[in-house]
């Protein structure tokens, strides 16, 4: 006889390093596949926990005791320029008052209905 193994035995041989191999592949898509849902869980969970965006912002000059404009909330230049801080409605309608002007891209004073 020969020592050498028959044709069966090694289709039986590749068929288990088949299916050893697709079984470590599949063990490792399971496990990105439970890393994405932790991630997208975390993502939600963020999101549900994130404050509302305040209703009107005053954006102060670089020394911090100039107000240089007033903004709606959801205004995209006052989130660009960095220097605003949330407020209420009544600092923001004072402030239109004395004279500080209003972001043109937002309009609060239109917002608030105060336009002269």
């Amino acid at each position: 006889m020969s020592d050498q193994p028959s044709r069966l035995e090694l289709l039986y041989f590749a068929r288990r390093v088949v299916v050893q191999q697709a079984t470590a592949a599949v063990r490792q898509l399971d496990g990105w596949i439970a890393e994405e849902k932790r991630r997208a869980a975390e993502r939600r969970r963020g999101e549900e926990m994130r404050p509302p965006p305040p209703e009107w912002l005053i954006q102060y000059g670089l020394n911090r005791h100039n107000v240089d404009a007033v903004h709606t909330g959801d205004c995209w230049a006052a989130a660009k320029s960095g220097r605003c801080q949330p407020t209420s409605r009544a600092q923001v309608v004072e402030a239109l008052r004395h004279g500080v002007p209003a972001c043109v891209h937002c309009r609060p004073d239109t917002a608030l209905g105060l336009l002269d």
